[in-house]
């Protein structure tokens, strides 16, 4: 499925330097990979990557200089008529007059890069699988806590907000509040993120919205963090949790299972250092130290 990409997004992540953008704010990308597309400018079309991002490198460039003028323009002219998203050239080599012209004629964008051919594919393809990747909104919180990417979840005024801030107090970041955008970059991995309208804003019941970068500094918030483990938020006593820890409950998202814990809600309870704790056990669970599954070894080794 195609989907849009702003050019002024696609400019300022690559640092491009535009040399004709046309009247397009955005052009339809389906595929993170790159086309080089010698054999085009040689006279070959049957097989055409034509909806790829084109990369001209200093190849194409060196090969258009080759060819006679007349070829060249003919060229050129076959190969801008298609619907190709954008050109980018690389190495800073400034086009000449045919390709502008070319490229104008068929409104399509023009872009030079002062990066070598493999780092600005490498660069464009990484901004383009992380534009392209599925993605959803879910209401919850996102906190850094102790290196662990910390999904806040539960239902609305249970609290999420009020245990973000305790946390910021003691010296975790914020990635988001209220609405988290999850994006999957890769089939086991999923990063965070605040819509960019709410970043860096969380709503306090009682105060309304406040600025965390600035009441807490910059050095309070992220702009992203992987999503490792998922805290669900639930009021009162819950009869059925496992008390031990012993089995891993997952909350699947965009197919990807991450670990949940869930923790019930009450008068007098301090969340926020109960969070700290369930994160760093986590880290330890990670590493191989599961206090849990080792206290259940030793029973069965007793009573065996």
């Amino acid at each position: 499925m195609r989907k849009p990409i702003k050019v002024k997004k696609f400019i300022e992540e690559l640092h491009l330097t535009p040399i004709y953008l046309g009247n397009q704010t955005s052009f339809p990308i389906e595929s993170s990979d790159l086309n080089r597309p010698g054999l085009q400018l040689s006279g070959f079309f049957e097989y055409f990557s034509m909806d790829r991002v084109q990369l001209f490198g200093k190849g194409e460039i060196e090969y258009l200089k080759s060819l006679s003028q007349d070829i060249c323009k003919e060229r050129l002219e076959t190969y801008f008529s298609y619907p190709i998203p954008c050109v980018i050239i690389s190495r800073n080599q400034y086009p000449d007059d045919m390709i502008i012209e070319a490229a104008r004629k068929h409104d399509v964008p023009l872009f030079l890069s002062d990066l070598d051919t493999m780092k600005i594919s490498n660069n464009t393809s990484a901004f383009l699988d992380n534009e392209l990747a599925p993605t959803i909104a879910r209401h919850g919180g996102l906190i850094d806590v102790y290196g662990v990417g910390v999904f806040l979840t539960g239902e609305s005024g249970i609290g999420k907000s009020e245990t973000a801030l305790e946390l910021l107090k003691r010296g975790h970041r914020m990635i988001a509040d209220d609405v988290v955008e999850i994006r999957k970059i890769s089939d086991n991995v999923l990063i965070g993120r605040a819509p960019d309208v709410i970043r860096h804003l969380m709503e306090i019941r009682g105060i309304g919205l406040v600025d965390v970068s600035v009441l807490y500094g910059m050095g309070a918030v992220m702009e992203s963090k992987t999503i490792t483990l998922c805290i669900h938020l639930a009021a009162g006593d819950m009869k059925d949790i496992d008390r031990l820890g012993v089995e891993t409950e997952y909350t699947s998202l965009l197919g990807v299972d991450v670990p949940k814990i869930t923790i019930p809600v009450r008068p007098g309870r301090n969340l926020a250092i109960i969070i700290e704790v369930a994160a760093m056990n986590f880290r330890l669970k990670s590493l191989g130290h599961n206090p849990a599954a080792a206290l259940d070894q030793d029973m069965l080794d007793l009573l065996g």
